[in-house]
């Protein structure tokens, strides 16, 4: 699935930096910036 610009992104939820779940919908009706990256290309 391809994620686009402009479009909702798919529903998801991660772990925050304390180990606690995190869900994208926990910030509907706010605007949010979402940055993917793969981590082949950190130090992680």
């Amino acid at each position: 699935m391809a994620i686009q610009e402009g479009k909702t992104a798919p529903s998801f939820s991660l772990p925050d930096q304390n180990g606690n779940l995190v869900a994208l919908k926990d910030f509907k009706g706010k605007n949010i910036i979402l940055f993917f990256y793969p981590k082949d290309n950190t130090s992680g």
